[in-house]
Formats: structure tokens, C-alpha cells, sequence
């Protein structure tokens, strides 16, 4: 009899840690469940990635670009692009502007962009300054060749960092400009990219 209940009792003993095993996560299980989400394959550029990159651009005006690019993503939430370059313009109410720049994808590749256009507004000066774009919504390289017109009224200046918007369509661009005598009144107009420098803005 105390065989018996000593065999049934080292069966439920057994019984219960197959169970336990069985229920408990294993150390790997735990480790996976725990570790932060990662997406190596995302299409868009995290906020510190831009500040990375456009730091590279502007240099020694960390701060003010750090609060422009959190009011850009805090608008429009991650880019998919982003163009690196710099411009020269000038104006006496009416204004031109030139530039070019390499423009980056998430999804892979990077080509040179050059781009030229009008302003008109209450404009005076002229500059020439490193500029950093970060471009919503391009589906593909070729689709930033052509007019954006700028969204009037959306020029403001941040710590010494001009931004304003340009839109077409569903692509949005926000170029955002450091440097000697920096001007805000050409955001009133449009820019034209193109692949090759043409002289004539129109």
C-alpha cells in the first residue's frame, strides 16, 4: 500500500513539472518577447536619422535644427526622401533662385537634382545657403522632376533655420535653409526640378 501511494505520488510530481515545462516560456521565448520591435525593410526616415544627416549640412546650428525638424515631423510625420544640397538666389521683389543636390530614398539610390524658379512677394536681399529637404509621399526618384509650387504663407524661420513648404499633388517638400542672409519671401512661387541646370526659371 505505501508502494502504491509512493508510486502515485512521484507520478503526479512527475505529471506536474511536464506541465510546468510545458507552460513556461523558454529563456529565447522571454528574450523575443521583450526585445523591441526593429522593421530593418522601413521605407521612411526616423527623426534622428534626419537630424543625423542634416547635421552633416548645417554644422554648428544643432539646436535650431533640432527644433525645425521636430516642428516638420510633428506636421508631417516621417519622410520617405530627403535632398542635400545648396542655392544661391537674389531678389528686388521679384526674385530668382538656383541649386542644386543630391536626392536620397529609403528605399535605396540617390540621384543629383538641380532646381530654379520664381518669387514674388515683399523679397529683398540676396544669400547663398546650404539647403536640407526633407520630401513626403515620392512613389519614385523621377516623380521630384517637375513644378512645386510653394504653399504661400508657410515660410518661418526657427533659430536661425528657414523653412517653408512646397507641394504637388501628394508630394509634399520642406526645404529648410541655413545661411548668409538668409531670405524667407521666396516660399511665394514655385521651383522647378529638373536633371540638368537650365538657366531660364520658367
Amino acid at each position: 500500500m505505501l508502494m502504491r501511494a509512493l508510486s502515485f505520488a512521484l507520478f503526479l510530481t512527475g505529471l506536474i513539472a511536464g506541465v510546468t515545462t510545458l507552460a513556461a516560456p523558454s529563456m529565447a521565448d522571454q528574450v523575443q518577447q521583450q526585445a523591441p520591435a526593429v522593421n530593418p525593410g522601413a521605407e521612411t526616415y526616423t527623426e534622428n536619422e534626419i537630424l543625423v544627416e542634416a547635421g552633416q549640412v548645417f554644422g554648428g546650428t544643432a539646436k535650431g535644427l533640432a527644433d525645425a525638424v521636430h516642428s516638420v515631423f510633428k506636421q508631417y510625420g516621417e519622410p520617405n526622401a530627403y535632398i542635400k544640397g545648396e542655392e544661391v538666389s537674389g531678389a528686388i521683389v521679384l526674385g530668382l533662385r538656383y541649386g542644386v543636390g543630391t536626392l536620397n530614398m529609403k528605399s535605396g539610390g540617390s540621384q543629383k537634382v538641380y532646381w530654379q524658379g520664381p518669387s514674388a512677394g515683399w523679397d529683398f536681399g540676396g544669400n547663398a545657403v546650404k539647403v536640407f529637404t526633407l520630401v513626403y509621399n515620392l512613389p519614385n526618384g523621377e516623380k521630384i522632376y517637375q513644378r512645386f509650387p510653394g504653399v504661400e504663407g508657410s515660410a518661418y524661420l526657427i533659430a536661425g533655420i528657414g523653412v517653408n513648404y512646397q507641394q504637388r499633388d501628394n508630394i509634399i517638400l520642406a526645404p529648410m535653409r541655413a545661411g548668409a542672409g538668409l531670405r524667407l519671401g521666396a516660399s511665394v512661387g514655385y521651383l522647378k526640378y529638373t536633371k540638368t541646370r537650365e538657366w531660364l526659371p520658367f
